[in-house]
């Protein structure tokens, strides 16, 4: 697991590292210069010409370092400062000085540098506060339609280090080397399409420069898997994890197929599924190690014998919202005392009542997507898009419910505690059934003994890496969520012990 700073908390670690760790800000200039060159040097990039465009900030101190540095190595270097160099901060303007003393070659137009083989944006970094216009934005546009590979140092200009918005306009990048920590705009969309490729350097500010301070962000790694317990040797289907699945209406037994299965496939030693009579066929075929009660003409006692077996309980895929589902939701919530996934129908059902979400005596994990988490809010998907990270922790708290937001990069908050961010995951996910998969493994993870505080995260990072992987075999436009489901083994293979 490793933390994804906010600007806030990245300029705080700049500045404790700095006063009370005592490291000069020039010697971290220079450090931040030396990484971003090495990495370019990595990828064969200093071989043609580069082109490296400064603001006069320390984000373009970085940059003019770069570009002494290049200079030094022999390489076609140019650079050119955007503004005034009599409004550089103090360490740009020393880079600028010092590479006048070396002539090193400066552009006398920006349009000169259009042409390089390598654009570098040094302009803004993490410190932009307001929207980009103007001449910069002018410029932005030029960069983005050079023919050019084009890297950031830290961070592409114009992207919001926070929430990952496009302030305006952005640098479009292949290529992002960020110093110290990730940023969480870094990890968000449309911020994550923006950087291109990530590479975190160290620079000599560390977790010792958060001086003790817990970050907000932070993001599940593939380490992470070992919060699974290891495999006891005497376990057996009683002990390996119960999953209750209510799922599954008229037409949709294929929403509890993928829910059940994929609690199955995460090690659930038994998974049983209340769904109506019609599912049983489809779901004997095609899950015969599930065991099925149908809940038409069921007692509410049979319910409860299932809420009271349960390890954990999912609700919601593929139920619809109709009188007699809106009674098994509102009876679980008041009957269940483990922790309860809510999925689908189940989340539109609260939206018609969000009372029942301060009623439970349990714990409660919410999967909504976008459409979902509007309906449950009542804000409008693009301001829930642009807003991802403080809607999300904000329905947390209000409802005390662990809180899954679902889009091109989900985002996990826990009631006060952390936020996680997804870093796996791709566009071809984009498919039917996929929620229903994430669900059954995240219900699989608390079936696994997973704390709920992290299960949910865990869960979102399986069912990303499980989606990296059926893409990486069978490609992206095509992935099913039969797919997704069919590579949780292999995900879990990447545990690095089960002895």
């Amino acid at each position: 697991m490793r933390a994804l700073l906010t600007a806030r908390e990245m300029k705080k670690c700049d500045e404790n590292t700095i006063e009370h760790f005592g490291v000069p800000s020039c010697v971290l200039m220079e450090r931040a210069a030396l990484r971003f060159v090495e990495e370019l040097e990595k990828k064969g990039l200093c071989d043609g010409s580069v082109g490296i465009v400064c603001g006069t900030g320390n984000n373009g101190g970085d940059g003019l370092a770069a570009a002494r540095l290049l200079f030094l190595k022999g390489c076609d270097v140019r650079y050119y400062l955007c503004g005034d160099p009599a409004k550089c901060t103090k360490d740009c303007r020393m880079q600028y000085n010092i590479n006048r003393n070396y002539q090193v070659p400066e552009a006398e137009r920006f349009e000169d540098l259009l042409e390089s083989g390598v654009l570098v944006d040094a302009i803004f970094g993490i410190g932009l506060s307001r929207n980009i216009e103007g001449e910069y934005a002018h410029m932005i546009e030029e960069m983005n339609a050079a023919k050019a590979f084009r890297a950031a140092v830290d961070m592409p200009s114009g992207i919001s280090a926070d929430s990952g918005n496009v302030m305006g306009i952005a640098v479009r990048c292949d290529l992002t080397v960020t110093f110290g920590f990730g940023k969480a705009g870094q990890y968000l969309m449309p911020g994550a399409d923006y950087c291109g490729e990530i590479v975190v350097t160290e620079v000599g500010i560390t977790k010792e420069s958060l001086l003790g301070e817990t970050p907000e962000c932070w993001a599940m790694e593939e380490g992470d898997l070992s919060l699974l317990e290891p495999l006891d040797v005497c376990r057996h289907k009683g002990s390996a994890g119960k999953v209750l699945v209510v799922a599954g209406g008229p037409q949709m037994a294929g929403a509890a197929y993928f829910a059940s299965r994929s609690a199955y496939l995460m090690g659930s030693g038994m998974v049983k599924v209340y769904t109506p009579a019609c599912n049983r066929p489809t779901l004997q075929t095609l899950l015969p190690e599930a065991v099925l009660t149908d809940y038409e003409d069921r007692s509410q006692g049979d319910l409860l014998s299932l809420i009271q077996w349960a390890d954990v309980i999912l609700i919601g895929p593929g139920i619809g919202v109709r009188p007699q589902t809106k009674k098994i939701v509102s009876y679980v919530l008041e009957n269940a005392a483990v922790p309860v996934v809510c999925d689908a129908d189940c989340l539109n059902i609260f939206a018609q009542n969000l009372q029942m979400l301060r009623n439970p005596h349990t714990e409660l994990i919410l999967t909504p997507h976008m459409g979902e988490m509007a309906r449950l809010t009542g804000e409008s998907v693009l301001y829930l898009k642009d807003h991802m990270r403080e809607a999300a922790a904000e329905f947390s708290r209000e409802y005390q419910v662990t809180c899954v937001l679902k889009d091109a990069r989900t985002v996990t908050c826990v009631p006060f505690q952390k936020t996680y961010i997804q870093i796996f995951g791709n566009p071809g996910m984009a498919t039917a059934g996929s929620g229903d998969v994430l669900s059954g493994i995240i219900a699989g993870c608390i079936a696994q003994r997973v704390p709920v505080s992290e299960a949910a995260a865990l869960g979102v990072m399986i069912h990303g890496m499980a989606g990296d992987m059926a893409a990486a075999k069978k490609g992206m436009r095509s992935l099913l969520a039969t797919d997704i489901m069919d590579s949780i083994p292999m995900v879990l293979e990447r545990r690095k012990s089960d002895e």
